[in-house]
């Protein structure tokens, strides 16, 4: 007679298991130099709510104003609130013995890891679920382009729309938690250990093939796979190439993109590489070369977006591809949509004139309403000679390459009106344009900064002691080396200048690279521990221009379009 399986054998079933479903807002992006300032969560059990908790937290230090423009939780607010150590007795209380659920736990579960660390708890080991990576394995991209919480609730029908409130967004996760579970149910995942093993399923397919890593090597590179007739499918870079690729043929790579791409491919070739940096420039220049099908990032960096003022007695802004040496710009833009807001604040801050005809002091045309609305001199009909818009344009070309305090200034004049009058949404809107325009107008500078510079040759540690070399000219990697622990590096940096590349600058923002190269090698050299060798020429920015105000406008979930940091 066969044995019985135990209930152990058989697993939990989600409809027995008790959820705590948790959302948190905070004032940053790391649990080291910021705080909790909501805590939200929703109990539930077989589909049914059992109870919800919801409390402000009182922080030791202000709300950043972009946080609050974000949330609509203000210092005032928190100044009656319980304190961290009163809260977070409750919060463990509640969620004891349930299995915690969180959109992108990993940030949530940080949090609550250090706040129960700092108010002298022993740091629970919480069993959780995250509802993003669920999602990135049941939600297609014809249903959804995304998986962020606002896409997911509409999709499943929440009633609760996400708003950037802990306990909104909880019940919107619940929502969303539910819907996943009912697709679940329809692939026959009744248990949790049904969803964690489907969630690390890899296919038959996926590992036979882990014997394209073999012989790869184990260092720093860049690494194609292929397809039966050499067709590069995809283009990667990694510290330890052989690692990085047999991750490829395990449940520790979730994208299903990935799998397809596993499927088709036939071999993969490695390129050796002196340091990490050589490797990711290598990347990027094969991805642009390749155009690979299962590269989704920066396969057409001609694709990028700039705003220039024209060459004309009156000029305008105009959205362009490509530009020439001499012109006013601002960029690039990953898309023509952050080109257009960039725009709008521009335009919210000086007059410059919005048609598209081209004028001239010599034949006047009708003024179009804006000239009424006080927002355009009215070049067009001789409102305005060419002098005083001259000044304008100068004020323009200012904000754009310069200080961009004109900009900062009327725009911040919106969010604090728009705020006062508890239009949140509205005043999120405008703080995301201004946020645009200045993230761009940042790039712009340090681009322009490092592309001047005929030749930098710097130095990195490595883990080991030793020294990873760049020679850098007009912002393209041009040499590389790795200097290995207690060899004198002099002699190695003389080698590798002599056999750098010859960079001749093409005309542009961008002479002799991509704007992604550029600004991996100006984030290389930014990082702590890298020295300058040698530099010829200078490499300056304004030092009241667009970076820092740019830094300090960013929400903490900004992950397009980063400006450089500044150390």
């Amino acid at each position: 007679m066969p044995r019985q399986a135990s209930l152990a054998e058989l697993g939990r079933p989600l409809s027995d298991l008790t959820f705590v479903v948790v959302d948190l807002e905070t004032t940053g992006g790391s649990p080291a130099t910021a705080e909790i300032t909501e805590i939200g969560a929703v109990k539930v059990r077989g589909g049914q709510v059992l109870g919800e908790m919801s409390t402000l937290v009182r922080t030791t230090s202000p709300v950043p104003a972009a946080i609050t423009v974000l949330t609509g939780i203000t210092t005032a607010m928190l100044v009656t609130a319980p304190a961290l150590d009163e809260v977070m007795p409750t919060f463990l209380e509640f969620s004891r013995g349930a299995v915690l659920v969180a959109h992108n736990a990993p940030f949530d579960l940080g949090f609550l890891r250090a706040a129960a660390q700092s108010c002298g708890y022993p740091v629970p080991s919480w069993e959780h679920l995250d509802t993003v990576r669920i999602a990135r394995r049941v939600v297609t991209r014809d249903e959804s382009p995304d998986c962020r919480l606002s896409s997911l609730a509409a999709l499943f029908g929440s009633p609760t729309r996400p708003n950037h409130r802990a306990l909104a967004d909880a019940r919107a996760t619940v929502d969303v938690l539910h819907g996943l579970f009912e697709r679940l149910g329809n692939l026959g995942i009744s248990t949790i250990e049904d969803l964690r093993e489907y969630s690390a399923r890899v296919s038959p397919a996926q590992r036979r093939k882990r014997h394209l890593a073999d012989d790869l090597p184990t260092g720093p590179g860049v690494y194609i796979f292929r397809d039966g007739s050499g067709r590069p499918l995809y283009v990667g870079t990694s510290r330890s190439m052989r690692s990085r690729v047999r991750n490829y043929f395990t449940a520790s790579e979730p994208r299903t993109r990935m799998a397809e791409m596993v499927a088709l491919a036939e071999r993969v070739d490695a390129i050796g590489c002196a340091h990490a940096l050589e490797a990711q420039v290598r990347e990027l220049r094969l991805i642009a070369q390749y155009k690979p099908p299962y590269n989704r990032r920066s396969r057409n960096p001609e694709r990028a977006v700039y705003l220039r003022l024209t060459d004309e007695p009156f000029p305008r802004l105009s959205r362009v591809r490509s530009l020439g040496d001499g012109v006013t710009y601002l960029g690039p833009f990953t898309s023509t949509r952050a080109a257009d807001e960039a725009q709008a604040a521009l335009l919210a801050a000086l007059p410059v004139r919005q048609c598209t005809t081209r004028l001239t002091p010599r034949r006047p045309t009708a003024a179009c309403v804006l000239a009424e609305l006080g927002r355009c001199g009215a070049p067009c009909d001789g409102r305005q000679s060419v002098a005083e818009y001259g000044a304008v344009i100068d004020a323009a070309r200012d904000a754009m390459t310069g200080d961009p305090a004109p900009v900062q200034d009327a725009l911040g004049r919106q969010i604090a009106q728009l705020a006062a009058q508890q239009r949140y949404e509205e005043a999120g809107e405008v703080r995301d344009r201004l946020a645009g325009y200045l993230r761009a107008a940042a790039r712009r500078q340090r681009l322009a900064a490092l592309t001047r510079v005929p030749e930098i040759v710097a130095a990195a540690p490595t883990a080991d002691a030793g020294w990873d070399l760049s020679v850098i000219r007009h912002g393209r990697l041009v040499s590389a080396a790795s200097v290995p622990r207690g060899i004198d590096p002099r002699p190695w940096v003389d080698a590798v200048v002599a056999s750098a590349e010859t960079v001749r600058p093409a005309p542009g923002p961008t002479p002799a690279a991509s704007v992604e190269e550029t600004e991996r090698i100006g984030r290389w050299l930014a990082a702590p521990g890298v020295r300058l060798v040698r530099l010829e020429g200078e490499w300056s920015w304004p030092a009241h221009g667009a970076i820092r105000a740019a830094q300090r406008f960013a929400r903490p979930d900004d992950s397009h379009d980063p400006v450089w940091p500044t150390s």
